[in-house]
């Protein structure tokens, strides 16, 4: 369905649509050699962070709270142990890893929620991820123009179940809303089964989609659509 009418809320995915990261592996490699005075190069650093983000995203549902987010870390630094030519304890593996994971907000992404706030229309974050999405939003400067965020691993459901759709909309505390986001089986297939209208951000290039549904390449093109009557 494509968007149409002023909506009530808007719930945005975080990854691909208000945020994004610099190239992890890059600065992985200058992470090791800072604590262990050894460059284990760059196609050691590539293949570490493929095996990490292999077995994060097979256990990102895991990191629910603080205290298995922290679990959850060591198991990623930990694998990432193959794929290098050093010997290191997982705590100096965790501190490298997390040192390489440096994450920002699109240029479009704050004054779009910002225009969404000043045009009293409620904004939360729904995305898959684990509990440290409160933390990556709030390092990018995104935390304080939300209204709330879910991530799936605190939910207990991840997009497109309807389940992580439904605790986004308790948050909202209405169900007229839009979800906008950047995969179509996640976001705009998740959103469609939750009675949502979708919106899909494409900004590298567009994807096949279903006839009506909404595409835009940036933020700043959902404020005329959302304020539209």
């Amino acid at each position: 369905m494509a968007a149409h009418s002023t909506p009530r809320a808007v719930l945005l995915d975080a990854l691909g649509t208000l945020i994004s990261f610099e190239p992890p592996a890059p600065r992985l490699r200058l992470a090791l050699r800072e604590r262990l005075g050894i460059d284990v190069g760059a196609a050691a650093a590539e293949a570490a962070i493929r095996a990490e983000i292999s077995y994060y995203r097979v256990h990102l549902h895991e990191g629910r709270d603080a205290a298995a987010l922290a679990d959850l870390r060591a198991r990623c630094a930990d694998a990432m142990r193959p794929a290098l030519p050093v010997h290191a304890s997982t705590e100096l593996l965790t501190e490298a890893l997390l040192d390489a994971l440096r994450f920002f907000a699109y240029p479009d992404a704050a004054p779009a929620l910002q225009a969404l706030r000043a045009a009293g229309i409620r904004t939360v974050v729904v995305s898959n991820w684990d509990h440290s999405l409160h933390e990556r939003l709030a390092e990018t400067g995104l935390a304080s123009l939300v209204d709330g965020a879910v991530a799936s691993a605190e939910a207990g459901a991840a997009k497109p179940e309807r389940a992580i759709f439904e605790a986004a909309l308790a948050l909202a505390g209405t169900r007229d809303a839009w979800h906008v986001g950047d995969t179509v089986a996640a976001d705009v297939d998740g959103a469609l089964a939750a009675g949502l209208t979708p919106v899909l951000i494409a900004r590298h290039e567009e994807p096949a989609m279903p006839d009506g549904v909404t595409v835009i390449e940036s933020l700043a093109e959902l404020i005329p659509l959302a304020l539209s009557r």
